[in-house]
């Protein structure tokens, strides 16, 4: 029994291996939904397109990310519609489904969009001193770095004076 198991997993495994390579990516072959940029921060306008619905007017929906529905018109490419919606001020970061429905037949097609806190375009530069502690050579006290400086010529002049002294012999 054993021996015509293996077999038959391998033929089952192949089976499900080739009915996976031919399904389609979007189950009914759509191309998707475009959304332009991917990621945007809150306030952001963003550009979605299709082909798959043609021209005629499509609805979106951008209401997982608060934005509501928008319009989807033909564009200048032939066979495509296209529209856009801005991102709510108030989105919290994350991954939002765009959704486009198709006038004729009904047919569903999404996209993703990543909202950001901060704009890849934009990079944050640090600002302002590091706090490491009390003192430096520009810390905001130049009293307290004058008497660190100091101690520390008092220190060296007098570990100087000891070893001079200690190398002529003079008892220490």
């Amino acid at each position: 029994m054993r021996r015509t198991a293996r077999p038959l997993t391998a033929a089952a495994l192949a089976a499900v291996a080739a009915g996976l390579a031919a399904a389609p990516a979007y189950g009914d072959g759509t191309t998707g939904l475009e959304v332009s940029p991917s990621s945007v921060v809150p306030g952001g306008q963003v550009t979605v397109a299709t082909a798959s619905c043609g021209e005629v007017g499509t609805a979106g929906d951008a209401g997982a990310v608060g934005a509501g529905v928008f319009t989807l018109a033909p564009s200048a490419d032939e066979g495509e519609a296209i529209g856009q919606f801005r991102v709510p001020p108030s989105a919290q970061p994350g991954t939002y489904e765009i959704v486009a429905t198709c006038a004729e037949g009904g047919r569903r097609v999404t996209g993703d969009l990543v909202v950001t806190l901060t704009s890849q375009r934009e990079p944050v530069y640090p600002r302002g001193s590091v706090k490491t502690g009390i003192g430096g050579a520009l810390g905001p006290d130049p009293v307290q770095t004058a008497a660190g400086v100091a101690a520390l010529a008092v220190a060296a002049a007098g570990g100087t004076w000891l070893l001079h002294r200690r190398a002529r012999g003079d008892g220490i």
